[in-house]
């Protein structure tokens, strides 16, 4: 392997690695926002900032799908570095980060949404904001 197509690999694993690291601080900002209008609309008898709790959910989702799905179109194309061989034709241009001929290969942003490891936080924070805002609603 050329020294070249090693250095490639690596700034795509940087790329990985900083999706990844983008994912994580998304979940946490999700758990964090939600927890403190939660706890605004209790100290203050407002289930209005509840309401509010639905928009960050519902868009942090979204990120972290798209996030997701761009870590996947980037382990792609790592793949296809790593099987590059000295003496055959490259299928990747040199340092190239383009990763438009992999889009058909990673799973789409809207089913990258119910993937197991982004619905199991997302889904279950928009849950417990709907059943919040259903007992707010019911105990008037």
């Amino acid at each position: 392997m050329q020294d070249g197509t090693i250095k490639h690999m690596e700034f795509v694993q940087a790329i990985v690695t900083r999706m990844g690291g983008n994912s994580f601080l998304l979940k946490g900002w999700t758990v964090t926002l939600t927890a403190a209008l939660f706890a605004l609309a209790a100290k203050d008898s407002n289930s209005r900032f509840v309401v509010v709790a639905i928009l960050p959910a519902f868009s942090f989702w979204g990120l972290d799908a798209y996030y997701l799905r761009q870590e996947r179109l980037f382990r792609c194309l790592y793949d296809d570095l790593r099987l590059v061989s000295d003496d055959g034709p490259h299928s990747v241009e040199p340092f190239s980060l383009s990763t438009a001929k992999y889009a058909g290969e990673a799973r789409s942003w809207f089913r990258t949404l119910w993937e197991p490891t982004i619905l199991a936080v997302h889904g279950i924070i928009v849950a417990a904001i709907v059943a919040v805002l259903a007992v707010a609603y019911f105990v008037r």
